[in-house]
């Protein structure tokens, strides 16, 4: 099954790093956001993904056109054109299947993913932001998505504020909250989706997927929701993108399954 990532928007709230990298190539740890996201997917078996590229996706490209001289010691032979680039391998390269696709430079959510109708092959596709990460099981959403008959399943998550919350009465507090968890779930991405979502999407530049579309399948009964209680978290500034590597640093991060050997 595909993998779909929208990577094509400008983080304009990451300004210190997207200005000269698109978000999904922001790193955590050393390596890019978008590659911690796939990491995630092919844990579960799943590798073949499908980028929609749009602000700096030439960058997207490139990098992993490169990735086994980014990622490994190599020696450049500059004369020898028969074997001109000798790898020393330090880590097996990934079995991923990227299709690279340019979905427009400003282009909502919902056009991007319309715009790759084309590119998909089965009944069914994953789909997901190239911002955020989790320790979400991939295989229980699909379940959820294929027993529920839904058109659209969205991993819904409880984030905590980054704000202290005061409960205010006549001018006076009577209770305080430091960065409590939001009460109402939210849309988290690792989606899963029925081919039937293109009925409810356009190519056009401003189709935005969290607006009409959903709202349509809510009130149809459409959409459903597999509630995340684990770990969840979206870089979005450069605050969110300090703690993200702060808490990579710190040893054993929640969302790095791919070396926890649980399926």
């Amino acid at each position: 099954m595909q993998v779909v990532i929208l990577c094509g928007g400008k983080g304009t709230r990451l300004k210190e790093e997207t200005e000269f990298k698109p978000k999904p190539l922001v790193t955590v740890g050393g390596m890019p956001l978008l590659w911690h996201i796939m990491k995630i997917y092919s844990h579960y078996g799943y590798n073949d993904f499908i980028l929609c590229l749009g602000y700096k996706g030439e960058m997207i490209k490139e990098y992993f056109l490169n990735f086994e001289e980014l990622t490994n010691d190599f020696t450049l032979r500059l004369r020898n054109r028969q074997q001109r680039i000798v790898h020393h391998r330090n880590e097996a390269l990934e079995d991923w299947n990227i299709t690279f696709a340019d979905t427009g430079l400003e282009t909502q959510t919902g056009g991007r993913i319309a715009r790759i109708e084309h590119l998909i092959d089965g009944d069914d596709f994953f789909l997901t932001y190239g911002d955020g990460v989790a320790d979400v099981h991939i295989p229980s959403v699909y379940d959820l998505h294929k027993k529920s008959g839904a058109v659209l399943t969205v991993t819904g998550v409880r984030p905590r504020t980054f704000y202290g919350i005061l409960d205010v009465d006549g001018g006076m507090a009577k209770s305080f909250k430091e960065k409590p968890t939001i009460e109402n779930i939210i849309n988290g991405g690792f989606k899963v989706c029925s081919k039937k979502l293109f009925e409810y999407l356009s190519p056009d530049a401003n189709c935005v997927l969290e607006q009409e579309p959903m709202r349509h399948l809510a009130q149809e009964g459409k959409l459903a929701v597999h509630e995340h209680g684990g770990f969840w978290y979206a870089m979005d500034t450069h605050k969110q993108y300090e703690e993200l590597n702060a808490i990579w640093n710190a040893g054993n991060p929640p969302w790095k399954v791919w070396e926890r050997g649980v399926l």
